[in-house]
């Protein structure tokens, strides 16, 4: 069994009013966005994915790179955009951060390129969960921390 598969916590986790006869409960999310194969197959409970948990996702989609994948289910994703000053009537580059939550379906890089969609809070800081991984950019550090949008 891989470590996503175990029970790691202290209390028996398991889909609630789910009995063994009818297997495991998935849905579909909506927003042309496919459930992954792991979800529907795999063994990990996670109240908080919007695949196997009581979560909707609602509001925006949020396209981003992940920039850290250090903390135990949630990453930090790195937006990239652009801010007119008027005054030179030029563009600046900017960037955003924001935290969130990913499903243990999903294995993913820093670096990697993912599409986010807005839910309810999940914690102080998180909001967002991610729904699909559209593409790996290259696998280093510094491609995180540069400017992606061209």
């Amino acid at each position: 069994m891989s470590e996503h598969t175990e029970q790691t916590e202290r209390a028996f986790q398991k889909q609630p009013n789910i009995t063994a006869k009818h297997g495991r409960w998935t849905k579909n999310v909506g927003l042309g966005f496919k459930t992954p194969k792991e979800a529907s197959q795999g063994h990990y409970i996670d109240k908080k994915c919007p695949f196997v948990g009581d979560v909707q996702i609602r509001g925006r989609i949020l396209k981003g790179i992940v920039k850290s994948a250090k903390m135990k289910r949630t990453v930090i994703i790195r937006r990239d955009f652009l801010h007119y000053v008027s005054k030179y009537q030029r563009y600046e580059k900017r960037h955003k951060n924001f935290a969130a939550h990913l499903s243990p379906a999903f294995r993913i890089q820093e670096g990697d390129q993912v599409v986010c969609g807005e839910c309810r809070p999940l914690s102080k800081t998180v909001r967002y969960n991610v729904l699909a991984i559209t593409r790996s950019k290259s696998s280093n550090v510094a491609a995180s921390k540069s400017f992606g949008k061209f």
